[in-house]
């Protein structure tokens, strides 16, 4: 077997299926890529049996086979290379490589130990514009939970209607929901997508303009865009019921510039405790006061601002760690606060910038505030 390929165009491929490899995996075969070489089309594989990606590419090729190479070793390879075409000959379980300045030799293994992805049966479809699911993914996904004994908490919910998509994520202590009725599916359906393979389809996604076409059953998606294919296993569980913790009832509305709001609770929050990243909201009229303390070491902080409110005067307490991952992902001039009472939840959605048919809603549990 014989090809050619640009350097920095195999090199920018396997850095992104590289994600994919668990260094730790028991199966010394997933420490590899697989190629598998059609001619002029050369496809590109990694899997960890949970998620595995495939990326398909343009080369000079009239070989077909396939072979497996060792992927740490071919990746800080192709790093050092300055743009070039390099000649990749396979023989004898070894892979030869020639640069414009020498030759470099790699042991190979077969490719018929490299495990197969798994084929969905009868899988329903839906199509997503690559920029909505990537925005999707990044409103959602720093909400997911790390409790493995809560399995089903540890990914994003993916909900398809006739109505339109709407992805969840929780981990109890906080929730999103984001909304878009501008892409809707033919038939309902719910599944829950695990964290890795969806950090990796938001780094890729940022720089698509296509469409997803996702492909699911009750056990397996695959996601098919430009030149690559990932197929993951799903999370076998039943979703909590998050509309039931969102609070329907929410007479007191404050409304405030994210950007203010976001640098005075970052500056407050280095004096909150260390354990409870606690800080306090203090509303009445139009003023906003924010502060923090952490008794242990003496340390306090109080800041003022003004506000847009509506509503009984009221102070509450947040992990301030919450509310900044919120206020970060958010991309809105202005943002709303809703409460209704200190031990009931606040509802953070944004005033401004969002598209048409978009909705983002995001809930916060509160702190309980030692007097």
């Amino acid at each position: 077997m014989k090809f050619i390929v640009s350097s920095s165009y195999l090199l920018k491929q396997l850095q992104v299926l590289g994600s994919v490899i668990n260094n730790n995996h028991t199966m010394p075969i997933l420490e590899n890529f697989l190629f598998e070489l059609n001619q002029s089309q050369l496809t590109v594989s990694a899997s960890d049996l949970e998620t595995k990606m495939s990326a398909t590419l343009e080369i000079e090729s009239e070989s077909e086979g396939k072979f497996a190479v060792q992927a740490k070793l071919l990746l800080d390879m192709l790093k050092t290379f300055p743009e070039q075409p390099l000649t990749f000959t396979v023989e004898n379980a070894a892979v030869e490589i020639s640069s414009n300045s020498g030759k470099y030799a790699l042991s190979a293994v077969s490719g018929e130990d490299f495990p197969d992805s798994e084929q969905l049966q009868d899988p329903s479809s839906v199509s997503i514009p690559a920029e909505i699911l990537a925005t999707a993914i990044t409103k959602t996904i720093f909400a997911t939970g790390n409790d493995e004994l809560r399995l089903v908490m540890m990914g994003v919910l993916f909900e398809f209607s006739p109505e339109g998509l709407t992805f969840v994520a929780t981990d109890a202590h906080k929730l999103v929901k984001y909304e878009r009725t501008d892409v809707k599916s033919s038939e309902e359906a719910a599944f829950v997508m695990p964290k890795k393979p969806l950090n990796i389809l938001k780094n890729i996604l940022q720089t698509s303009d296509s469409e997803v076409k996702i492909e699911y059953n009750k056990s397996n998606a695959t996601f098919s865009f430009d030149n690559v294919v990932l197929t993951c296993r799903l999370i076998d569980g039943t979703y909590p019921k998050y509309n039931q913790v969102i609070p329907k009832e929410n007479p007191n509305k404050l409304i405030i510039d994210r950007n203010l709001f976001l640098t005075s609770v970052k500056r407050v929050s280095i004096f909150s405790s260390r354990s409870t990243h606690q800080i306090r909201l203090k509303i009445a009229g139009a003023e906003l006061n924010i502060s923090a303390e952490d008794v242990e070491y003496s340390n306090k902080a109080d800041e003022r601002m003004t506000c847009d409110y509506q509503g009984d005067d009221i102070l509450i307490g947040f992990n301030s760690k919450f509310l900044l991952e919120m206020l970060n992902t958010l991309t809105s001039d202005e943002i709303q606060l809703e409460m209704s009472l200190p031990n009931r939840a606040g509802i953070l959605t944004p005033v401004d910038g969002l598209d048409e048919g978009e909705k983002v809603m995001m809930l916060v549990m509160p702190v309980m505030i030692n007097s």
